[in-house]
């Protein structure tokens, strides 16, 4: 038998520094551990900008420290559906005390529904999400969305909500076309994750043909859904140009034009001023 033709190195895409990671985990796994190697990698990717999210206010308490000298980070903070039992008005308070204060917060979120897993009873979900929506009104703030299996009811909340032609996104989409046409129909952005790369994701790809250039974003969901030819391994924000890759050849144009336009897109939407930092430099 032959050798495994070697994966491409992220590295050689020559990708020009500007992409941006609208959604990370860097604070879990062995991520948090190694700031200073993934956040160097991802800059000699071209990742200039990324978006770490803290499910819930302990977690940002606990971990937002991490990222004291990365000014490359900006942070999305709310509370993940599967944790939706245990959100109280205390809760609220603490998300509120916590946007108000750092500067860094540029959004609620990942908030929404998951009924894939129903961690958290249906109700108690949707009690969180009004929440939470109520809250990113408040503070004037986007809202990034979960949804998993609970498209429609999801859609249904925040229309009753008012949230049509509010800033949001749609974190992590996997659905189809028509689904995507009803998104971009309500003036809200949608993130495209690495599962794009897959061979399978074909209603994903026909979706991605669809979105308008300047309402697409895209994510790695680090440490998860790591795109090919890196799938199995712990993701990480230097592999997003894979992503980019992509949905360049799905919509036939040229994926530096795809890398710094979402880049543009993520700075546009989270209000976010590009950093003069980089990796290891102190931040702000």
């Amino acid at each position: 038998m032959g050798r495994k033709k070697p994966r491409p190195l992220p590295e050689d895409l020559g990708l020009p520094l500007g992409g941006a990671d609208s959604h990370a985990h860097l604070n879990m796994g062995n991520l948090s551990g190694n700031l200073d190697r993934v956040l160097t990698r991802a800059q000699d990717c071209g990742v200039s900008l990324l978006g770490n999210v803290f499910l819930g206010p302990e977690a940002y308490d606990r971990e937002h420290g991490l990222f004291g000298n990365y000014s490359q980070v900006f942070f999305i903070i709310g509370v993940h559906p599967h944790e939706a039992r245990e959100f109280t008005a205390r809760t609220g308070q603490e998300l509120n005390r916590i946007a108000e204060n750092d500067p860094r917060v540029k959004a609620v979120g990942e908030t929404g529904l998951d009924f894939f897993y129903d961690h958290s009873p249906r109700s108690s979900q949707e009690k969180a999400f009004k929440a939470q929506l109520d809250l990113a009104k408040e503070l004037d703030l986007p809202v990034v969305i979960h949804s998993r299996d609970a498209f429609e009811q999801t859609i249904n909340i925040l229309t009753r909500s008012g949230f049509k032609d509010r800033p949001l996104l749609w974190h992590c989409f996997g659905l189809g076309p028509e689904e995507a046409k009803k998104i971009l129909s309500s003036g809200w952005h949608i993130s495209v994750p690495g599962s794009v790369t897959f061979n399978k994701s074909l209603a994903l790809q026909q979706a991605v043909k669809i979105i308008p250039e300047d309402r697409l974003l895209i994510e790695t969901d680090c440490p998860f859904l790591t795109p090919e030819p890196y799938r199995g391994k712990t993701n990480e924000p230097a592999l997003l140009g894979f992503t980019a890759l992509k949905i360049a050849q799905v919509k036939g144009i040229d994926v530096d034009e795809v890398w710094l336009k979402c880049g543009d897109n993520c700075r546009k939407f989270f209000n976010v001023d590009q950093p003069q930092n980089t990796a290891g430099q102190p931040g702000i």
